[in-house]
């Protein structure tokens, strides 16, 4: 499994997303300028040119002609996928940290730091289908934790909303209404910050990866923890595969303390384990600093890690690894 190795930007990765077909990778990093690839390949197909910030996150509409991005200089972007036009900017008064698009693409839930002595929040944006009918006003409007949310995703039906972030509380939030409807224990739950959340590809459950070296598997409706996923270094980014009974983890020391460990270059390397039995069967070597994001191909064949050595890295699966047995 030769990897692919994409080089186009600058700075560190922040997130990777697949668009439903499978056929297209955006990536989003520090320099600023979300960019999209050629998922079999590798090859750059273009970059969106606007923000002013660091670019934590995207999501791609299901027909993949529409982009939402969120940065740092305080702004979500809609752009037009294929010409990279820019159609709208929401402005906050804080930076924006995580976007998803509803099913139906017609709304998108944006969370914001907190900021100035603002405190984190969560906005429901109406999605206009035609961009000159765009409005900035917020359907609905969520007063956050404490500390940032790293990340805010639809639950089932567009009903609710699920989010968690550095307090290592998974929160489920009703998207009517705004209501808490339920958290997760202390005892159960994450000890440290939740840096990442993943849905499985029927919406069902999810995975979120936590800086106290551990993945954790729930129920997207009950928010019972189904599995826990044990490692020896913090992770940054999980991914399920939506082929195999496969989870990915990727992670390492957070960038500060990077310079000061040993000289093993390319050992950050993403652990693949056992969804049911919880064991690790396998890891991709090869990034030279931490994994900030991973992504599984929709089709189950191809996945790809976003690392904070500015590389992206795409690998396409060997046959044999569809036959893994434990």
């Amino acid at each position: 499994m030769r990897p692919i190795l994409m080089k186009g930007h600058e700075r560190p990765l922040t997130f990777l997303k697949y668009n439903r077909e499978g056929d297209l990778l955006f990536s989003c990093a520090k320099d600023h300028n979300p960019t999209v690839w050629f998922a079999d390949n590798g090859e750059r197909l273009g970059t969106y040119r606007g923000h002013n910030g660091a670019v934590w996150c995207c999501d791609i509409s299901r027909d993949s002609s529409l982009l939402i991005t969120g940065s740092a200089d305080q702004t979500a972007k809609l752009w037009t996928v294929k010409t990279g036009t820019q159609l709208y900017t929401f402005n906050f008064d804080s930076p924006t940290r995580s976007v998803d698009f509803a099913v139906g693409d017609k709304l998108a839930v944006i969370t914001t730091d907190p900021f100035m002595g603002l405190p984190s929040a969560i906005h429901v944006k109406r999605i206009a289908r035609d961009p000159n009918d765009q409005t900035g006003e917020s359907v609905l409007l969520i007063k956050g934790p404490q500390g940032r949310i790293n990340r805010a995703v639809w639950g089932p039906l567009n009903k609710t909303i699920i989010s968690a972030g550095e307090d290592a509380v998974v929160r489920i939030w009703d998207a009517e209404t705004g209501k808490l409807l339920k958290e997760s224990d202390k005892e159960s739950g994450h000890k440290k910050t939740v840096t990442s959340l993943a849905k499985s590809i029927d919406g069902s459950h999810f995975i979120t990866g936590s800086l106290d070296k551990s993945a954790k598997l729930w129920d997207i409706r009950t928010l019972t923890l189904l599995k826990t996923y044990v490692t020896e270094r913090p992770v940054n980014a999980v991914a399920m595969s939506p082929l195999l009974d496969h989870v990915v983890l990727g992670g390492g020391q957070d960038a500060s303390a990077v310079t000061t460990t040993d000289h093993r270059a390319g050992k950050f390397e993403a652990k693949f384990y056992d969804k049911i039995l919880q064991e690790e069967i396998g890891g991709v070597k090869g990034h030279f600093g931490p994994i900030n994001a991973l992504a599984f191909n929709p089709d189950g064949k191809s996945f790809a890690s976003g690392g904070e050595d500015g590389y992206v890295r795409l690998h396409h699966f060997d046959p044999d690894y569809f036959n893994i047995k434990i």
